[in-house]
């Protein structure tokens, strides 16, 4: 069946190429004989292909097939919710803490796969999405900024995933995805073989799937129960499409957004801070687009409909948590203090660089270069926020407080009262980094 809907979907563009380009006719007669000619040209004329319609479309099905994905039957591209339920969606669970394998971070936080290991996978799983009767199309997009996101279509074997997925993605206009230079691919494949993981060697054990992306191929692959895991395919996203939102002029960042009257606030803290005061934020996801049209969330936001592309921020906030005495509650820092503190994410003893412990594609100390430029050329404000002071740690509304205080009171600038946090600082960075632009400043 495969080959014969191939070989339709050529037949077909070779009907509507001749007819739009009578040379085409004669440069293919000229290697063949006559006799065979007319027969080729008597078939193309008398061969009748069904109509464009909700259940076949031969630029999708081309699309589909330049993805590995031949069109066994039917497929079905961004139905609406209750069209996904009528084919059989339900409500989808929630799962967490499902293996992820990221070919290309460059930072911790994701298991090795290979490029050898990936291609496997990515054949079998293309093969099985190939053998269906039905799969199941939709398009969106990572950011919602649409001159720096990263458009995402995502392939499907069950309905269910895609209702699950449509909540991770922000909408695109119709058509965005398929002329986008490049997009990202999501193939979901619930139904494959549960030990799809063992085959390919990548020793995954976990009973519910697993999930793997290739950040040079622009792909991810949700196996069996994956896409219900949020947080996990969250990650892998915004690894996937940081190369893209970097490339179109955007600064992805591992923060927070805090609305303070007016003013937006880009939050960095670690995960235990965020928690305690989620509450109070947009979005408790990590991951937030820096233009120069503005701020926006990578993930879409609760009670969210279209675009959130909010202004300039006032100010960025680092929250650090030493009780050490070294580091003053709240303080403000030059663009060069922030793009160092911003690049140590000290937190207590241990350091995060970029505030970040996920795969990334993007290196922390570029990241760090480019926040320390989008400061400078905006004249945003940056301050530096310390939660823990000797056994006392703030949580909750006092640090939402305490980070408002920053837009209106007078801070002075930040001076470490002693100890050798300095130190810790520097001999961790020139460790981890070969050389820090001068600018960079404890």
């Amino acid at each position: 069946m495969r080959n014969l809907v191939h070989k339709r979907l050529i037949k077909s563009s070779f009907t509507r190429s001749s007819r739009s380009n009578p040379s085409l006719p004669f440069l293919l007669t000229s290697k063949r004989n006559a006799e065979s000619a007319s027969q080729a040209e008597e078939e193309a004329e008398t061969i009748v292909f069904p109509r464009e319609g909700p259940e076949f479309s031969y630029g999708l099905n081309w699309a589909l097939a330049s993805k590995g994905v031949i069109v066994n039957d039917k497929a079905f591209s961004n139905l609406e919710l209750s069209e996904l339920k009528q084919k059989g969606a339900t409500s989808p669970e929630s799962l967490s803490g499902l293996p992820v394998h990221v070919r290309g971070s460059v930072t911790g936080g994701a298991s090795d796969i290979s490029k050898a290991q990936f291609g496997k996978l990515l054949k079998q799983v293309t093969n099985h999405l190939s053998s269906i009767s039905n799969i199941f199309v939709h398009d969106g997009a990572v950011g919602s900024p649409s001159k720096c996101d990263a458009k995402v279509r995502v392939i499907s074997d069950n309905p269910t995933a895609i209702v699950s997925l449509s909540n991770v993605l922000w909408k695109t206009p119709s058509r965005s995805v398929s002329h986008d230079s490049c997009p990202l691919t999501i193939y979901v494949a619930t139904s494959v073989s549960s030990g799809v993981g063992d085959a390919i060697g990548i020793g995954t054990q976990a009973n519910n799937g697993f999930i793997a992306a290739d950040i040079e191929r622009l792909s991810l692959v949700l196996c069996g129960k994956a896409f219900s895991d949020g947080n996990g395919t969250k990650q892998a996203l915004a690894a996937l499409s940081e190369p893209i939102i970097s490339a179109r002029g955007g600064i992805p960042l591992s923060a927070r957004l805090l609305l303070s009257g007016d003013s937006m606030i880009v939050l960095f803290a670690s995960k235990d801070i965020i928690r305690s005061c989620a509450d109070s934020l947009l979005s408790a996801d990590a991951g937030v687009i820096l233009s120069s049209q503005g701020v926006a969330p990578l993930f879409p936001i609760a009670n969210s409909c279209g675009s959130n592309l909010f202004k300039l921020p006032a100010a960025v906030i680092l929250v650090s948590s030493d009780s050490s005495g070294s580091i003053p509650s709240v303080s403000k820092l030059s663009p060069g203090q922030a793009a160092y503190h911003f690049l140590a994410g000290y937190q207590n003893g241990n350091f995060v660089p970029a505030y970040r412990k996920g795969p990334s594609s993007i290196y922390p100390l570029e990241l760090a270069k480019a926040l320390l430029l989008k400061l400078k050329d905006n004249k945003i404000s940056a301050f530096l926020v310390n939660v823990s002071e000797g056994e006392k740690t703030l949580s909750g509304m006092d640090i939402i407080n305490l980070v408002e205080s920053t837009l209106s009171k007078n801070i002075p600038p930040f001076h470490s009262k002693g100890g050798d946090l300095q130190e810790k600082y520097k001999t961790f960075l020139s460790e981890k980094f070969q050389e820090l632009p001068k600018e960079f400043s404890f």
